[in-house]
């Protein structure tokens, strides 16, 4: 019964994040373009405790955005707007041309480099902060069910995320670091499994998990997807039924702290570009012209083509109240990748300033073209007036 509550709220939160999201990458270009630039590059270099801030900022307080990716999915998956299979048909069919059609874009241009071939996988992924910052410019003009489905298409595009960082952008990996991030996951599902219900057991675990991770090879920010499925969804033995249960009680914990803090100090860290010397011509290069072309061409291709042999297979519904120019301007605000796409990029380019440079340059060109025509989009598109 309270659902309806939960998902206006997260859309609340996430709408509010975004346009401090818009706000803090501004200034960020700003800053890295100003007299200011080498305080804010040389902070981001400066290291403290064995890694730059910039470090602590990717690897410890994005595995806490993590964390709350995978709590999210978890909760979706089980008792959300996932938690059946027709559920998931439209925004997981949507989902997969989403990351397949812009990942094949970037190949079309890079295939002939080896070096740069690794970004593929950096237009696939759709920030759900900054498009539900977008829609928020719209109030009422977009009906709630077309928000649910761009919440519920992000959410299985991080889980989509999240697996490619495992698998493909994994590093060299150190046998010792590993086994003894397998004893705690092992020693954290045994919690669940003997129905433990207090967070901080949890929490305590979960640093020691990433402190394992983060010296294993695989990235330290996939501890926090490993430790949220372990987190229990059912309220404590013998309590009430209004009872929250742990999960929902640490992502509403979460929530604010990523919107409002972790998330716009990690688009502050990496927004700053700098762009002197950078003319029209930059856009030409095959990483940023295929960053670029992969989320604002192939993003609306893939997550609407996808989902309009979906709804005309009858495998899926059009979202209540939605009309086909409404859910095609959706499409487009898809192709904001923003966050999840930088850091991809960092991962794809380790030690490579230039093309992450080149990465930044693609993915801020692409999101904002992706952002102002669908927003101008959904602005202009007539509403469904049927009752």
């Amino acid at each position: 019964m309270r659902q309806p509550f939960a998902i206006r709220h997260f859309l609340k939160s996430e709408a509010a994040g975004g346009i401090i999201l818009m706000g803090v990458a501004f200034l960020a270009i700003v800053i890295a373009n100003s007299p200011l630039a080498p305080v804010y590059f040389s902070t981001l270099g400066r290291y403290i405790g064995g890694l730059s801030v910039l470090h602590w900022i990717n690897d410890a307080l994005m595995a806490v955005f993590f964390l709350l990716v995978g709590l999210e999915i978890k909760r979706e998956f089980l008792v959300g707007q996932l938690s059946t299979w027709p559920s998931r048909a439209l925004p997981g069919l949507a989902a997969l041309g989403g990351m397949v059609v812009p990942g094949l874009i970037y190949v079309a241009f890079n295939v002939q480099s080896p070096e740069t071939l690794r970004g593929w996988a950096i237009p696939a992924a759709t920030d759900i902060a900054f498009a539900l910052g977008v829609l928020s410019l719209l109030g009422s003009r977009v009906p709630i069910s077309l928000k649910v489905f761009l919440t519920a298409l992000a959410i299985l595009d991080d889980l989509g995320a999240v697996i490619i960082i495992a698998l493909f952008y994994t590093a060299k990996l150190n046998l010792l670091a590993l086994l003894g991030a397998l004893g705690v996951l092992v020693a954290l599902v045994a919690l669940n499994r003997f129905g433990h219900r207090k967070l901080p057991a949890y929490l305590l675990l979960g640093g020691l998990l990433w402190a394992f991770v983060l010296k294993s090879g695989v990235h330290a920010t996939l501890a926090g997807v490993m430790l949220a499925l372990t987190i229990p969804l059912t309220p404590p033995p013998g309590g009430v039924d209004e009872e929250e249960p742990p999960l929902n009680r640490l992502e509403h914990a979460l929530h604010p702290w990523v919107a409002f803090l972790i998330i716009p100090v990690f688009g502050f860290a990496n927004a700053g570009v700098s762009l002197a010397g950078v003319g029209p011509s930059a856009l030409l290069a095959s990483v940023p012209l295929g960053i670029m072309l992969g989320l604002f061409v192939g993003k609306q291709i893939g997550v609407f083509g996808f989902a309009w042999i979906a709804i005309r297979t009858g495998l899926a519904d059009l979202p209540a109240r939605a009309t086909w120019l409404q859910l095609y301007g959706i499409s487009l605000l898809c192709g904001i990748g923003f966050t999840m796409s930088l850091f991809i990029g960092l991962l794809a380019f380790p030690g490579s300033p230039g093309f992450q440079d080149q990465t930044k340059i693609g993915v801020l060109a692409g999101s904002l073209l992706a952002g102002t025509i669908g927003w101008l989009v959904l602005r202009l598109a007539p509403a469904d007036r049927r009752d």
